[in-house]
C-alpha cells in the first residue's frame, strides 16, 4: 500500500513539474499570463510557473524573412505590371506584439501586401524600374509605422521582380535600340565636327606657305606606293611643271 502511496505521489510531482518547469531558448521571451492576466515578460533559460495558474506564450525576436506575395497594380501612367517583394523584421517589444496584435506574422505580411500596391500604383513605370531603392525606403517608412504599434521593426523591405507585358517589353527594346542610334549619330557628327575643325586648321597653316601642299602631296604618293598590286594614277600639280615650262620657252627664244 506504501509502494502505492509512493508511486502516485511521484506522478503527482512529475506532472507538476512538467506544468511549472518551462525552458526559453536566447532568442526568445515568454509572456506570462496569470489567471489570464499578463504579468510580464520571462526568459531566456530557465522558466518557473504556478502549474494550473500560470501559462506562457513563446515570442520569437529574430528576424523573419517574408514573401510579399505577387500583385498585379497599375502604375500612374496606366501600365499593368505584376511586382512582388520580400520583407524583413522582428519583434523588439514582445508584450505588444502578444496583446495588441491576433497574428502579428499575417497582420505585418498583409500590411505589406496593401503597402505594396498603393507605393506602386503612385509611381510611374519608369520609376518603379529605375529608382527602385526609393520605392523599397518608401514602402518600408510606412509599414514600419504600420507595425510600430505591435512591436513590430521593419528593418527592410526589397522589390524583388517586375513583370511586364511583353508588348511593353517590346516598346521598351524599340526605345532603347532608338536612342542608342540616336547617341551613335550625336557621335559620329561630333567626330565630323572635330575633324572638319583640324582640317580648317591644317588649311590655314598650308595656304601660309604654298610648298607644303607639295610635300603634304608627296607623302601621300609614298603611303600608297607600297601597294605593288595597285596601278596608281594620280595628277601632277602645275606648280612642279610650270618652272620646266618656262625653261623650255626661254630656251627656244
Amino acid at each position: 500500500m506504501s509502494l502505492l502511496i509512493y508511486f502516485v505521489i511521484a506522478v503527482v510531482v512529475i506532472i507538476l513539474l512538467s506544468a511549472a518547469i518551462r525552458i526559453v531558448q536566447e532568442y526568445e521571451r515568454g509572456a506570462v499570463f496569470r489567471l489570464g492576466r499578463f504579468v510580464g515578460l520571462r526568459g531566456p533559460g530557465l522558466v518557473f510557473l504556478i502549474p494550473f495558474v500560470e501559462r506562457m506564450m513563446k515570442v520569437d525576436l529574430r528576424v523573419i524573412t517574408m514573401d510579399v506575395p505577387a500583385q498585379e497594380c497599375i502604375t500612374r501612367d496606366n501600365v499593368t505590371v505584376k511586382v512582388d517583394a520580400v520583407i524583413y523584421f522582428r519583434v523588439v517589444d514582445a508584450s505588444n506584439a502578444v496583446l495588441k496584435v491576433l497574428d502579428y506574422i499575417k497582420a505585418t505580411s498583409l500590411l505589406a501586401t496593401t503597402t505594396l500596391r498603393n507605393v506602386v500604383g503612385q509611381s510611374e513605370l519608369d520609376e518603379l524600374l529605375a529608382h527602385r531603392d526609393k520605392l523599397n525606403d518608401k514602402m518600408q517608412v510606412i509599414v514600419d509605422e504600420g507595425t510600430n504599434p505591435w512591436g513590430i521593426k521593419v528593418s527592410m523591405v526589397e522589390v524583388k521582380d517586375v513583370e511586364m507585358p511583353d508588348t511593353m517589353k517590346r516598346a521598351m527594346a524599340a526605345q532603347a535600340e532608338a536612342e542608342r542610334e540616336r547617341r551613335a549619330k550625336v557621335v559620329h557628327a561630333e567626330g565630323e565636327y572635330q575633324a572638319a575643325e583640324k582640317l580648317a586648321d591644317a588649311a590655314k597653316i598650308i595656304s601660309t606657305q604654298p610648298i607644303a601642299l607639295q610635300l603634304r602631296y608627296l607623302q601621300t604618293l609614298a603611303g600608297i606606293a607600297t601597294e605593288r598590286t595597285n596601278t596608281i594614277l594620280f595628277p601632277l600639280p602645275l606648280d612642279m611643271v610650270t618652272p620646266f615650262l618656262s625653261r623650255g620657252s626661254s630656251e627656244k627664244k
